[in-house]
């Protein structure tokens, strides 16, 4: 049988901008796989607008860290060479690679140009709240610092719909771009009546050079690092059409395996069903919605009715594409999401995606090596590694919940054959000590099961009917299990 697959995203906003990310990479390699990592998701490898941004404001895509351009060759996180070498270590140590693709908007321009734009209201880009008028926009992308290498393809206004600065005058708004058939997509997301517009020089996927453009660099930046798959940033800010013919075009290069997961940041469940409906269920979502409920259920505490954790989840009704997380960069204190899991509910939280059948876990650097910034956070290594190991070794098997009680939850992993002693039960608390009897098998009566967290001391023996009853602290969670 297929063992468990666990991801971990390979980054956190605050990293040290050292240029040494790709050399650690590179180093850990050996010990991820040990770990109980199967995949790392690592942030954008093109050139941005300086070595110190994080990706997200792409200058370059051709770029990986090899011309010198916006007064570096490498990026924040390292040289293309030094990212062609971590990729390869990972994949000698059995490790997939997935790279982080913002494909919403360029960021840096080498020059302004002129052109027509009309401003529209911030809370409702259809309406219109300007005559047309003339600004100095930067669109015009040369890249003299690379030539032609791998593309001689140059941007200019045309490939773009909207911007958010005017040179001439120094005022910022959101502008779009006027031109033949040029308006926003009709193919993104509704919010603020269209959300095509998100900050930068914004692609218009409605223009045919464009679309193949990205296509074709999406096709060889696959070739050039060998990487497993793709982390698709922002995907409902961009036109679905336009992401659909990527992800078949890709697979169609690359092989039906190449894995994608889109960044769809709503935590709308009818939202996320109908987005992977259009692009023919392809890509898995990250759930968004999973991720509030744990917040909530962090922030509230015993108020929280853990019962509901998994209503109105993406794990829950589409379990096979669901990538489960607890944080991320983005919700990260001061960030532009933030909706951090308070700490104390943090190895519940990863209990309650890494030990249950459903979805494909992403466990988050900063809640594994601690987070810097203006709040830094130390990890919780220790913790998550007793968890990615009962998930790698315990975690098998049908699953039988108790969520019978608003403050005390429980469920059942019955193990399989294949796994020699696999199977665990698991308990969480958001209130006071509590306990449960779950059935955990007739065939293991008599094993003694001890808790791998080390939080209870005492030993649970099965009862002759397959029963036992098993103790969990107030606002913990014990995973129970034969050692």
């Amino acid at each position: 049988m297929e063992k468990n697959k666990t991801m971990l995203q390979f980054f956190e906003w605050h990293l040290e901008a050292d240029g040494e990310h790709w050399k650690r990479l590179k180093e850990m390699a050996p010990t991820l796989k040990d770990m109980g990592i199967d995949a790392v998701w690592i942030p954008p490898v093109t050139k941005a607008t300086s070595h110190e941004d994080n990706g997200y404001a792409p200058y370059d895509l051709y770029d990986l860290g090899e011309f010198d351009q916006k007064g570096t060759i490498r990026t924040k996180y390292g040289t293309k060479e030094e990212l062609l070498e971590a990729i390869e270590a990972c994949h000698h140590h059995g490790v997939e690679v997935y790279i982080d693709v913002v494909m919403n908007h360029k960021a840096g321009a080498d020059a302004m140009e002129k052109f027509e734009v009309v401003e529209v209201d911030e809370l409702n880009r259809h309406e219109v709240i300007s005559e047309p008028f003339e600004i100095h926009g930067w669109t015009r992308f040369d890249f003299q610092g690379r030539a032609d290498a791998y593309s001689s393809f140059k941007w200019n206004y045309t490939h773009f719909n909207g911007t958010d600065y005017d040179e001439k005058t120094g005022r910022t708004g959101i502008f779009r771009i006027l031109g033949e058939n040029k308006s926003w997509s009709d193919h993104v997301d509704d919010e603020f009546g269209n959300y095509d517009y998100l900050m930068f020089a914004n692609y218009d996927y409605d223009h045919s050079d464009v679309h193949d453009e990205m296509i074709n660099w999406g096709k060889w930046l696959a070739d050039m690092t060998n990487c497993d798959g793709y982390r698709l940033d922002a995907i409902k800010h961009i036109n679905h059409k336009f992401i659909n013919d990527f992800v078949h075009s890709l697979m169609d290069h690359r092989g039906e395996n190449f894995y994608f997961v889109g960044e769809f940041w709503k935590p709308d469940l009818e939202a996320c069903r109908q987005y992977l409906d259009i692009v023919d269920f392809n890509i898995d979502l990250f759930d968004v919605a999973l991720h509030y409920k744990l917040h909530a259920a962090s922030k509230a505490g015993s108020d929280f009715d853990l019962t509901t954790i998994f209503h109105d989840t993406l794990v829950n009704t589409h379990g096979n594409h669901a990538v489960t997380f607890v944080d991320n960069h983005d919700s990260q204190p001061h960030e532009a999401l933030e909706s951090w899991v308070e700490d104390w509910f943090k190895p519940s939280a990863y209990a309650l995606i890494l030990l249950r059948r459903d979805g494909y876990p992403c466990v988050f650097y900063g809640d594994y090596y601690g987070i810097g910034g203006p709040e830094p956070k130390p990890g919780i290594k220790e913790q998550l590694d007793i968890l990615l190991k009962a998930r790698k070794t315990k975690a098998y098997g049908e699953q039988d919940d108790y969520f019978d009680h608003p403050c005390t939850i429980g469920w059942v992993r019955k193990g399989t054959e294949e796994i020699e002693n696999s199977g665990c039960a698991v308990i969480i608390s958001n209130g006071d000590d509590g306990e449960k009897r779950m059935y955990v098998g007739e065939h293991r009566a008599g094993e003694v099961w001890l808790d791998l967290t080390g939080e209870r001391q005492e030993e649970v023996t099965i009862e002759v009917d397959g029963w036992a009853t098993f103790k969990v602290n107030g606002g913990s969670v014990s995973v129970w299990a034969l050692l």
